[in-house]
């Protein structure tokens, strides 16, 4: 039976140890890796810099910097946080391994490395990285297409990278933790991902949009969730696509949620979304100034489409002086 990815793969052996690095190098670049070697922390945080491995062979034991410690900082980094590490130590008391899990390490590999558990451990994580990679690949494409669901709707030029930025901002004003950031930060690109299936002559129209076209527009909420479900990593995205155009009192779309069941993620890309749209200049209308595009949100709080803290907040945030103002009309 075929593997679904061949071998192979870029894989970085940290040990102070030469005769270890050696005799890891030897093996796994025989089972076709490229293997870079680092002999201390210093070294191997200037190997990733310069070349992001698949999967890091750290010891534990070095002069400079622990293993442990050198695993924190790659699993408290973005940039590596994905990468897999196995820790390799002569150590196999049961403190060790909790330790290293504490420090975020993958898997563990016991001194005198066995050469065909050290190959099935890396083929795996390999493999692992690659499904990581293909995902986050996808994501990125999603991502791309919002913004060019941007240009093509006629929004002013940076209109998600505002409504992101801007959210992110108030959800730290919420005290939200990082994955409702990062949540929120993806929402602001996506919430209207779902356009791509909208003909143009509707999504560009000046007019009054006729009943049935409004139902069409309406659609790309559903087809917006429908387009992120197969995504592992946009799963925390989908309430915010499919529920940004929900009211509180139960007069919104798709689903006609209302009250604490209207997601908060979505009601802070919803108000920002308004906030964007009404202060930018479009075909159809001249954009509104800050504090009357902020009225505009007050009057709905009080008409009970939105919450107000939500509303105040976003007030603060779109009136600071160090965040992205609205573009230039």
């Amino acid at each position: 039976m075929s593997d679904v990815f061949p071998v192979g793969g870029r894989v970085l052996v940290v040990d102070d140890d030469e005769g270890v690095r050696s005799l890891l190098k030897r093996l796994l670049t025989r089972e076709g890796y490229v293997v870079d070697v680092a002999h201390d922390g210093a070294a191997a945080l200037a190997a990733v810099a310069s070349d992001l491995p698949d999967v890091i062979l750290l010891d534990v034991v070095m002069p400079d910097v622990s293993g442990f410690d050198l695993c924190r900082r790659l699993k408290t980094d973005t940039a590596t946080r994905l990468t897999p590490v196995i820790l390799v130590t002569g150590l196999a008391d049961q403190e060790t391994r909790i330790e290293g899990a504490h420090a975020g390490a993958d898997e563990f590999l016991t001194k005198p490395v066995d050469p065909r558990e050290l190959l099935a451990r890396v083929r795996s994580l390999v493999r692992l990285k690659r499904y990581t990679d293909d995902l986050e690949s996808a994501s990125s494409i999603i991502m791309a297409l919002a913004v060019m669901i941007e240009m093509r709707s006629g929004c002013t030029e940076g209109h998600c990278h505002r409504v992101a930025n801007r959210a992110v901002a108030v959800g730290r004003r919420f005290s939200l933790g990082d994955e409702d950031l990062q949540a929120l930060h993806r929402g602001g690109f996506l919430h209207d991902i779902g356009m791509l299936a909208i003909p143009d002559h509707m999504l560009l129209k000046t007019a009054k949009l006729e009943a049935a076209e409004f139902e069409i527009v309406k659609s790309h909420t559903i087809v917006g969730d429908a387009l992120c479900a197969n995504l592992r990593s946009l799963q925390s995205v989908r309430p915010i696509v499919r529920h940004h155009h929900e009211r509180l009192d139960g007069t919104g779309y798709p689903d006609g949620l209302s009250g604490d069941r209207v997601p908060l993620l979505a009601q802070i890309i919803s108000a920002l979304d308004l906030y964007d749209a009404a202060t930018s200049k479009r075909p159809y209308q001249d954009p509104l100034t800050t504090p009357e595009a902020i009225d505009v949100l007050r009057r709905q709080a009080v008409q009970g489409w939105r919450r107000q803290d939500v509303v105040e907040h976003v007030a603060a945030v779109v009136q600071s002086p160090d965040l992205p103002s609205p573009a230039p009309i």
